[in-house]
């Protein structure tokens, strides 16, 4: 869970509307960016975020999520001819 305040950052949103997202309240959202919260962010709410991140154009996977895999690069994609 070590990217989820990454992954926040990169959305441009608040913990709050994140929450919104993943189904849960505000403070769910600073435990698990704190890693404070002793159980895993459920994998429906994962599902939740990398489905919204997918739609603001952050292609993410649980391995983002719950890992510490590294965020994809800002920069769009060329395809080369």
């Amino acid at each position: 869970m070590a990217n989820l305040k990454s992954i926040r950052a990169r959305l441009g949103l608040s913990q709050s509307e994140l929450g919104d997202i993943m189904g849960c309240v505000q403070g769910n959202i600073t435990a698990y960016e704190r890693e404070v919260n002793p159980r895993p962010i459920p994998q429906r709410r994962a599902a939740m975020l990398i489905a919204s991140a997918k739609e603001r154009g952050l292609h993410i996977t649980f391995d983002h999520v719950y890992g510490d895999v590294p965020l994809p690069s800002a920069e769009p994609e060329v395809a080369h001819a």
